[in-house]
Protein backbone atom coordinates (compact mmCIF):
# COMPACT_ATOMS: atom_id res chain seq x y z
CA UNK A 1 0.00 0.00 0.00
CA UNK A 2 1.51 3.09 -1.11
CA UNK A 3 2.07 6.00 1.88
CA UNK A 4 0.62 8.74 -0.27
CA UNK A 5 -2.92 6.57 -0.05
CA UNK A 6 -2.23 6.15 3.79
CA UNK A 7 -1.38 10.12 3.93
CA UNK A 8 -4.40 10.50 2.21
CA UNK A 9 -6.49 8.84 4.55
CA UNK A 10 -5.16 9.63 7.40
CA UNK A 11 -6.13 13.34 6.43
CA UNK A 12 -9.76 12.18 6.06
CA UNK A 13 -9.96 10.80 9.40
CA UNK A 14 -8.44 13.98 10.75
CA UNK A 15 -10.99 16.07 9.54
CA UNK A 16 -13.82 14.29 9.64
CA UNK A 17 -14.65 15.03 6.03
CA UNK A 18 -13.63 14.03 2.64
CA UNK A 19 -14.34 18.30 1.38
CA UNK A 20 -12.02 19.29 4.14
CA UNK A 21 -9.43 16.82 3.44
CA UNK A 22 -9.45 17.42 -0.29
CA UNK A 23 -8.82 21.03 0.32
CA UNK A 24 -6.07 20.82 2.81
CA UNK A 25 -4.55 18.09 0.24
CA UNK A 26 -4.89 20.54 -2.48
CA UNK A 27 -6.73 17.57 -4.88
CA UNK A 28 -10.62 17.21 -5.69
CA UNK A 29 -13.38 15.83 -3.52
CA UNK A 30 -14.49 13.52 -6.49
CA UNK A 31 -10.80 12.37 -6.74
CA UNK A 32 -10.49 11.51 -2.85
CA UNK A 33 -13.35 10.15 -2.62
CA UNK A 34 -12.31 7.88 -5.84
CA UNK A 35 -8.93 6.93 -3.94
CA UNK A 36 -10.67 5.18 -0.77
CA UNK A 37 -13.17 3.48 -2.96
CA UNK A 38 -9.71 1.98 -4.78
CA UNK A 39 -8.26 1.72 -1.24
CA UNK A 40 -11.53 0.10 0.35
CA UNK A 41 -11.41 -2.34 -3.23
CA UNK A 42 -7.87 -3.24 -2.80
CA UNK A 43 -7.99 -4.07 1.13
CA UNK A 44 -11.59 -6.12 0.43
CA UNK A 45 -13.16 -4.27 3.32
CA UNK A 46 -14.53 -0.82 4.28
CA UNK A 47 -12.54 1.35 6.23
CA UNK A 48 -15.42 4.20 6.36
CA UNK A 49 -18.65 4.35 7.10
CA UNK A 50 -20.03 7.13 5.29
CA UNK A 51 -23.33 9.74 5.79
CA UNK A 52 -24.52 13.18 4.83
CA UNK A 53 -23.79 14.67 8.57
CA UNK A 54 -20.43 12.86 8.67
CA UNK A 55 -17.50 10.15 8.49
CA UNK A 56 -16.98 7.33 10.58
CA UNK A 57 -13.90 4.54 11.29
CA UNK A 58 -14.84 0.91 10.83
CA UNK A 59 -13.09 -1.62 13.02
CA UNK A 60 -10.68 -2.22 10.48
CA UNK A 61 -10.74 1.37 9.61
CA UNK A 62 -9.42 2.08 13.47
CA UNK A 63 -6.41 -0.43 13.53
CA UNK A 64 -5.56 0.64 9.83
CA UNK A 65 -5.66 4.22 10.89
CA UNK A 66 -3.57 3.78 14.41
CA UNK A 67 -0.74 1.83 12.10
CA UNK A 68 -0.72 4.52 9.32
CA UNK A 69 0.21 7.12 12.00
CA UNK A 70 2.43 5.05 13.29
CA UNK A 71 4.07 4.76 9.41
CA UNK A 72 3.97 8.26 8.35
CA UNK A 73 5.48 9.43 11.50
CA UNK A 74 8.60 6.92 11.08
CA UNK A 75 8.76 8.19 7.73
CA UNK A 76 8.68 12.09 8.69
CA UNK A 77 11.62 10.93 11.02
CA UNK A 78 13.60 9.55 8.11
CA UNK A 79 13.05 12.17 6.18
CA UNK A 80 14.29 14.66 9.02
CA UNK A 81 17.20 12.81 9.75
CA UNK A 82 18.17 12.13 6.12
CA UNK A 83 18.08 16.01 5.95
CA UNK A 84 20.38 16.67 8.97
CA UNK A 85 22.91 14.27 7.51
CA UNK A 86 23.09 16.66 4.86
CA UNK A 87 23.58 19.90 6.98
CA UNK A 88 27.34 20.13 8.79
CA UNK A 89 27.49 23.13 11.20
CA UNK A 90 23.82 24.75 9.37
CA UNK A 91 20.52 24.36 9.49
CA UNK A 92 17.97 24.84 12.30
CA UNK A 93 18.21 23.18 16.09
CA UNK A 94 14.59 22.98 18.05
CA UNK A 95 15.10 23.13 21.48
CA UNK A 96 12.30 22.93 24.13
CA UNK A 97 12.35 24.59 27.76
CA UNK A 98 10.94 25.62 31.30
CA UNK A 99 10.79 29.31 31.98
CA UNK A 100 13.27 29.15 34.73
CA UNK A 101 16.27 28.62 32.21
CA UNK A 102 15.91 32.20 30.82
CA UNK A 103 18.33 33.53 32.65
CA UNK A 104 21.49 31.03 31.61
CA UNK A 105 20.25 29.55 28.68
CA UNK A 106 21.56 33.23 26.58
CA UNK A 107 25.13 32.58 27.93
CA UNK A 108 25.05 28.66 26.67
CA UNK A 109 23.97 29.97 23.33
CA UNK A 110 26.64 32.75 22.59
CA UNK A 111 29.23 30.41 23.40
CA UNK A 112 27.46 27.83 20.58
CA UNK A 113 26.88 30.88 18.29
CA UNK A 114 30.24 31.36 18.04
CA UNK A 115 31.08 28.32 16.98
CA UNK A 116 27.55 27.68 14.62
CA UNK A 117 26.96 31.22 13.61
CA UNK A 118 25.18 29.25 10.63
CA UNK A 119 22.63 27.18 12.40
CA UNK A 120 19.33 29.01 13.40
CA UNK A 121 17.64 27.99 16.91
CA UNK A 122 13.97 27.79 17.67
CA UNK A 123 13.16 28.13 21.64
CA UNK A 124 9.98 26.77 22.53
CA UNK A 125 8.28 26.77 25.99
CA UNK A 126 7.60 22.91 27.18
CA UNK A 127 6.27 22.49 30.39
CA UNK A 128 4.45 19.23 30.81
CA UNK A 129 6.11 16.06 31.23
CA UNK A 130 3.51 14.36 28.51
CA UNK A 131 4.40 17.12 26.60
CA UNK A 132 8.50 16.27 26.57
CA UNK A 133 7.64 12.67 25.65
CA UNK A 134 5.69 13.73 23.10
CA UNK A 135 7.57 16.26 21.56
CA UNK A 136 10.82 14.23 21.44
CA UNK A 137 9.64 11.40 20.20
CA UNK A 138 7.77 13.37 17.02
CA UNK A 139 11.10 14.82 16.59
CA UNK A 140 9.47 18.30 16.88
CA UNK A 141 12.58 19.05 18.95
CA UNK A 142 16.00 18.34 19.36
CA UNK A 143 16.64 18.44 23.26
CA UNK A 144 14.33 20.00 25.95
CA UNK A 145 15.88 21.26 29.06
CA UNK A 146 12.95 20.12 31.70
CA UNK A 147 12.52 19.46 35.49
CA UNK A 148 10.69 16.53 34.49
CA UNK A 149 12.30 13.27 35.64
CA UNK A 150 11.51 11.25 32.19
CA UNK A 151 12.29 7.15 32.66
CA UNK A 152 11.77 5.84 29.50
CA UNK A 153 14.23 3.54 27.55
CA UNK A 154 14.22 5.61 24.27
CA UNK A 155 15.43 9.07 26.29
CA UNK A 156 18.39 9.71 27.40
CA UNK A 157 17.81 12.13 30.23
CA UNK A 158 21.01 13.98 32.23
CA UNK A 159 20.92 16.09 35.68
CA UNK A 160 22.48 19.52 34.85
CA UNK A 161 21.77 21.02 38.58
CA UNK A 162 19.32 21.82 41.35
CA UNK A 163 17.55 24.52 42.64
CA UNK A 164 15.54 25.41 45.37
CA UNK A 165 11.62 26.72 45.38
CA UNK A 166 11.24 29.93 47.49
CA UNK A 167 8.22 31.62 48.48
CA UNK A 168 7.22 34.67 46.81
CA UNK A 169 5.21 37.33 48.60
CA UNK A 170 3.96 41.03 47.70
CA UNK A 171 6.43 43.42 49.79
CA UNK A 172 3.81 44.56 52.31
CA UNK A 173 2.90 41.00 53.33
CA UNK A 174 3.38 40.33 57.17
CA UNK A 175 5.46 37.74 56.76
CA UNK A 176 8.29 39.27 54.90
CA UNK A 177 8.96 40.26 58.50
CA UNK A 178 9.95 36.42 59.46
CA UNK A 179 13.06 35.33 59.08
CA UNK A 180 11.92 31.49 59.47
CA UNK A 181 9.02 30.78 57.21
CA UNK A 182 7.97 27.10 57.42
CA UNK A 183 4.81 25.66 55.15
CA UNK A 184 2.61 25.54 58.40
CA UNK A 185 2.44 29.09 58.46
CA UNK A 186 1.24 29.50 54.82
CA UNK A 187 -1.63 26.72 55.14
CA UNK A 188 -4.41 30.07 55.43
CA UNK A 189 -3.01 32.30 52.82
CA UNK A 190 -4.48 32.85 49.48
CA UNK A 191 -2.08 29.95 47.25
CA UNK A 192 -0.91 30.69 43.63
CA UNK A 193 -0.37 27.36 42.15
CA UNK A 194 0.92 25.61 38.75
CA UNK A 195 -1.98 23.71 36.79
CA UNK A 196 -2.66 20.13 37.19
CA UNK A 197 0.55 18.15 35.03
CA UNK A 198 3.42 20.23 36.11
CA UNK A 199 6.11 18.74 38.05
CA UNK A 200 6.59 22.03 40.25
CA UNK A 201 2.99 21.71 41.53
CA UNK A 202 3.53 17.75 42.85
CA UNK A 203 6.52 19.04 44.65
CA UNK A 204 4.78 21.65 46.33
CA UNK A 205 1.71 19.40 47.61
CA UNK A 206 4.47 16.52 48.34
CA UNK A 207 6.14 19.22 50.61
CA UNK A 208 2.88 20.25 52.40
CA UNK A 209 2.01 16.41 52.82
CA UNK A 210 5.44 16.00 54.53
CA UNK A 211 4.56 18.68 57.18
CA UNK A 212 0.90 17.66 57.86
CA UNK A 213 -0.16 21.02 56.16
CA UNK A 214 -2.51 22.14 53.29
CA UNK A 215 -2.37 24.75 50.95
CA UNK A 216 -5.59 27.07 50.20
CA UNK A 217 -5.74 27.31 46.50
CA UNK A 218 -7.10 30.45 45.14
CA UNK A 219 -5.43 30.56 41.53
CA UNK A 220 -4.36 27.85 39.27
CA UNK A 221 -1.88 29.05 36.79
CA UNK A 222 0.35 27.74 33.64
CA UNK A 223 3.10 30.40 33.70
CA UNK A 224 5.42 31.91 36.87
CA UNK A 225 4.94 35.31 34.87
CA UNK A 226 1.39 34.97 35.55
CA UNK A 227 2.35 34.24 39.19
CA UNK A 228 4.85 37.42 39.50
CA UNK A 229 1.50 39.35 38.31
CA UNK A 230 -0.85 38.16 40.51
CA UNK A 231 1.71 38.86 43.57
CA UNK A 232 2.86 42.33 42.46
CA UNK A 233 -0.70 42.91 43.20
CA UNK A 234 -1.16 41.41 46.29
CA UNK A 235 -3.80 38.78 45.38
CA UNK A 236 -1.62 35.73 47.26
CA UNK A 237 1.44 34.03 47.68
CA UNK A 238 3.32 31.31 45.85
CA UNK A 239 6.06 29.21 45.49
CA UNK A 240 8.78 29.00 42.51
CA UNK A 241 12.01 28.05 41.44
CA UNK A 242 14.53 30.24 42.70
CA UNK A 243 16.61 31.01 39.07
CA UNK A 244 13.35 32.17 38.09
CA UNK A 245 14.11 35.73 40.03
CA UNK A 246 17.18 36.13 38.43
CA UNK A 247 17.62 39.56 36.64
CA UNK A 248 16.42 42.58 37.20
CA UNK A 249 14.70 43.55 41.04
CA UNK A 250 11.50 43.62 41.01
CA UNK A 251 10.83 45.74 44.85
CA UNK A 252 7.51 44.91 45.11
CA UNK A 253 7.79 41.32 45.34
CA UNK A 254 10.08 39.50 47.91
CA UNK A 255 11.57 36.03 47.84
CA UNK A 256 12.17 34.23 51.51
CA UNK A 257 13.37 30.68 51.57
CA UNK A 258 11.00 27.88 53.22
CA UNK A 259 12.18 25.43 55.88
CA UNK A 260 11.76 22.70 54.09
CA UNK A 261 14.08 20.13 52.64
CA UNK A 262 11.46 18.71 50.01
CA UNK A 263 11.61 22.39 48.23
CA UNK A 264 14.19 21.76 46.26
CA UNK A 265 14.00 20.30 42.33
CA UNK A 266 16.70 18.72 39.62
CA UNK A 267 16.49 20.36 35.89
CA UNK A 268 17.73 17.97 33.39
CA UNK A 269 18.90 17.80 29.76
CA UNK A 270 16.75 15.22 27.39
CA UNK A 271 16.81 13.53 23.62
CA UNK A 272 16.21 10.91 22.02
CA UNK A 273 18.67 7.61 22.49
CA UNK A 274 18.65 5.90 18.85
CA UNK A 275 17.69 9.79 16.98
CA UNK A 276 20.59 10.82 14.95
CA UNK A 277 22.52 13.46 16.24
CA UNK A 278 24.04 15.92 13.61
CA UNK A 279 27.45 17.34 14.81
CA UNK A 280 25.75 20.92 14.85
CA UNK A 281 23.10 19.30 17.87
CA UNK A 282 25.28 17.47 19.59
CA UNK A 283 28.27 20.61 20.24
CA UNK A 284 24.67 22.67 21.91
CA UNK A 285 24.31 19.03 24.34
CA UNK A 286 28.20 19.02 25.19
CA UNK A 287 27.96 22.64 25.51
CA UNK A 288 25.35 22.94 27.97
CA UNK A 289 26.46 20.28 30.09
CA UNK A 290 29.91 21.66 30.09
CA UNK A 291 27.98 24.76 31.89
CA UNK A 292 27.71 23.37 34.73
CA UNK A 293 30.39 20.48 35.37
Amino acid sequence: MELKKLNYFVTIVDQMSFSKAAEKLHISQPSLSKMMKNMESELGFQLIERNTRNIKLTEAGEILYNRALHLLLEMEIVNKEMQEVKLVGKGEIRLGMIESVKHWIPKVLSRYNKKFPEVNITLTEILSGNDVKTSLRRYETHAIITNQLVKESDIETIPLYNEKLVLVLHESHPLVESEVISLNMLEKEPFIISTKGFQTREDIFQAFDLEGATPTIKYEIERFETVLSLVRENLGIAIIPENYLQGPRDYTIRSRTITSSALERTVYLTFMKNRYISPSIQAFITETKGFFS
